[in-house]
C-alpha cells in the first residue's frame, strides 16, 4: 500500500515538473512591471473620463513613473482626445425586432512632451464586441452590455499602456 502511494507522489511530482517546464519553454512569464521610457506623465482628458482614471491607476501601480499634477511638471503629456461608445444593429429577426448588436469603444490618443513634439502620433484603439439581444431579457442584456462596454475600457488601458511602453522619445 506504501508503495502504490509512493509512486502516486512520484508521478504528481513527474507530471507538475513537466508542466512547469513546458509553461518555462513556451516563454510565458508573468506581466510583471511596465517599463515606460519616462519619468513622470500628464494625462490630459475630459473630467469625467473612466480611461484616464483607470490608465493613471494602471501606471501608477504597475510602473515608475508618476503622474503629474499639471501639465508642466510632466516629462510627457498623454491626451485622450476622444472617448466614443457606440451601439450598432448587426442583424433582425423575422419579425423585425434586433436580435444582434454590435459594441464599439474608441478611444483617441497622442503622446507629446512639453515643446508639444509628437512621439506617438494621433492614433486610435478600436474594440469591438458582438451580443445577442432579447426584448424578453432586457434588463440583464443591459448589465451585460454595460460590463461588456467595462471590459472594453479595460482592454484599452492595457493596450494604451503597451503602446507607452514602446515609444521613442525624441531627444
Amino acid at each position: 500500500m506504501a508503495g502504490s502511494r509512493n509512486a502516486f507522489c512520484l508521478l504528481t511530482f513527474a507530471l507538475c515538473l513537466a508542466a512547469s517546464l513546458l509553461l518555462a519553454a513556451c516563454g510565458f512569464q508573468l506581466r510583471g512591471v511596465a517599463a515606460l521610457p519616462f519619468d513622470s506623465l500628464f494625462v490630459q482628458a475630459a473630467p469625467a473620463s473612466q480611461i484616464a482614471v483607470q490608465l493613471k491607476r494602471a501606471v501608477q501601480s504597475g510602473s515608475g513613473t508618476r503622474i503629474a499634477d499639471r501639465p508642466e511638471q510632466a516629462e510627457v503629456i498623454l491626451q485622450i482626445m476622444n472617448e466614443l461608445q457606440e451601439k450598432q444593429i448587426l442583424s433582425l429577426s423575422g419579425g423585425g425586432r434586433v436580435s444582434e448588436y454590435q459594441l464599439r469603444y474608441r478611444v483617441l490618443f497622442r503622446l507629446t512632451d512639453a515643446r508639444n513634439r509628437e512621439h506617438i502620433p494621433a492614433s486610435e484603439i478600436l474594440l469591438k464586441r458582438d451580443y445577442s439581444f432579447s426584448d424578453e431579457q432586457a434588463l440583464s442584456k443591459e448589465a451585460e452590455e454595460a460590463l461588456l462596454y467595462r471590459d472594453m475600457r479595460s482592454d484599452a488601458v492595457q493596450q494604451l499602456v503597451r503602446r507607452l511602453q514602446v515609444a521613442k522619445l525624441k531627444s
